[in-house]
């Protein structure tokens, strides 16, 4: 019985020693921009973006085939921190001023089917099977996977509060007259 667990045991030594080294002299280099716009991104992998994850929609920006307002989650914020890192210039003319929407569990019709939390990406609701859930509005990413399987339609999007990070500062039309 003790050769078999000795026997084991330098298989098992023998056998992450090989893995150790494998990986340490057969791995593949990353292109860093790719990481850092992964890094950027929401994390979520909600798909909103028409991509199957953040990293394929980071490697699509890399390398050119998709505009940096391609991630609804991320909004504006994150398509700054896109055109800063890519060291682009973004024009937020054409962009509609879209406000920031997080997931809201409305208490008076959620039954506790705990559907909406094993659906959400980001973890961002709380709560046990067959009692009221909630939502961690800073967790929440604004995918609207939660509302698409609710049967009982409890949650809504709601505009997300304004803060230091969020809050940005519109600039006037000049085609608009200018009130005297």
């Amino acid at each position: 019985m003790s050769g078999g667990i000795i026997t084991l045991t330098i298989l098992g030594l023998a056998l992450g020693l090989f893995l150790a080294l494998a990986a340490r002299y057969l791995k593949a280099e990353a292109d860093p921009i790719i990481e850092d716009i992964t890094a950027l991104m929401p994390g979520s992998n909600c798909g909103q973006c028409g991509f199957a994850g953040c990293a394929q929609a980071a490697e699509a920006v890399a390398g050119g085939n998709a505009t940096l307002n391609l991630c609804p989650p991320g909004g504006k914020t994150l398509v700054e921190k896109l055109a800063k890192r890519l060291g682009v210039d973004w024009d937020f003319t054409d962009d509609a001023p879209g406000v920031p929407m997080v997931a809201f569990v409305s208490e008076t019709t959620c039954i506790g089917c705990a559907r909406c939390f094993k659906a959400c990406p980001t973890d961002a609701i709380v709560g046990a099977p067959k009692q009221i859930h909630g939502v961690i509005n800073s967790a929440c990413n604004g995918c609207r996977i939660c509302i698409d399987v609710c049967p009982t339609e409890c949650l809504q999007m709601v505009e997300v509060k304004a803060t230091l990070e969020s809050w940005r500062w519109y600039k006037p039309n000049p085609a608009l007259p200018q009130a005297a």
